[in-house]
């Protein structure tokens, strides 16, 4: 029987997700009972670290992640921490505004399995400009798009000029519970995606529209595509605040809070 709590099935799924990055990468990991770690190595990368579980004592969680920070020689830092007990302010990071940890139980989900959605009038907020289509990515090639919308989306400066894979490499269309999504209107791609499915939960990463495309239901039918392909799991993301009304619409409910700590922070002279 599953005895973990909801917050700590989306936190080790966020932590699974990386770990399945490092493993198509190639890239050195740690884990231990209240963090996973992955050194992520490129000039656009950051090491992500993932609390998952609450450390009875936060000054000793804090060294057990500075040593690890130390032996790697963290130059750029992303460290998600859903139970807020971490202060690294004084070590250069900075946090971000806090961002909700949300779970949708199993079934009943939107439908959204690909199907063709008639044209609305160009430039009618609320719904696509055209004939929007969503499927899962299944070649480089298709993988590409979704990680080209990704950039352009959020959008990823650092990862400008763009070099497909650097991000997403192919390896990934073969790692276990990995899949990729991309919505398209009218053929062209306008939104994507990328989910992660542990064996117990599904989670959603990296839910993008292009700027031309937003406010018209694109992030709606990619979240939807994802639920209807796993009927059967509990849902996980992490959301900000501009997305939030949409997942709690979709039936997801906050399960917590978390702080996301960057490092350097900016500005600052501090090093870890």
């Amino acid at each position: 029987m599953d005895t973990r709590s909801r917050l700590e099935l989306a936190n080790d799924n966020a932590a699974g997700f990386w770990l399945a990055q490092a493993r198509v990468h190639g890239w050195e990991s740690v884990r231990t009972p209240w963090f996973t770690a992955v050194r992520c190595d490129g000039e656009a990368e950051v090491h992500r670290f993932v609390v998952t579980r609450p450390h009875g004592e936060p000054g000793v969680l804090r060294q057990e992640l500075l040593g690890v920070l130390r032996r790697w020689r963290t130059a750029r830092l992303c460290l998600e921490d859903p139970y807020g007990s971490l202060d690294l302010r004084p070590h250069g990071c900075e946090a971000s505004l806090g961002q909700a940890v949300m779970v949708r139980e199993p079934g009943g989900a939107p439908a959204a399995d690909g199907a063709a959605v008639p044209a609305a009038p160009r430039g009618r907020r609320g719904e696509p400009a055209g004939r929007l289509t969503v499927g899962e990515a299944l070649s480089p090639e298709q993988l590409g798009e979704v990680e080209r919308v990704v950039v352009d989306g959020f959008p990823m400066p650092a990862r400008l000029p763009f070099v497909r894979g650097a991000m997403l490499p192919p390896g990934l269309l073969d790692a276990p519970g990995h899949r990729a999504w991309v919505a398209r209107v009218d053929g062209r791609p306008a939104g994507a995606c990328v989910s992660h499915d542990d064996g117990t939960a599904v989670g959603l990463y990296s839910v993008a529209t292009l700027p031309e495309h937003r406010s018209r239901g694109i992030g709606r039918a990619l979240v939807a595509a994802v639920l209807s392909a796993h009927p059967d799991r509990p849902a996980t993301l992490t959301s900000t605040l501009l997305g939030e009304p949409l997942y709690r619409r979709l039936g997801f409910t906050e399960h917590g809070v978390a702080r996301w700590w960057r490092y350097p922070a900016t500005p600052s002279s501090m090093t870890v």
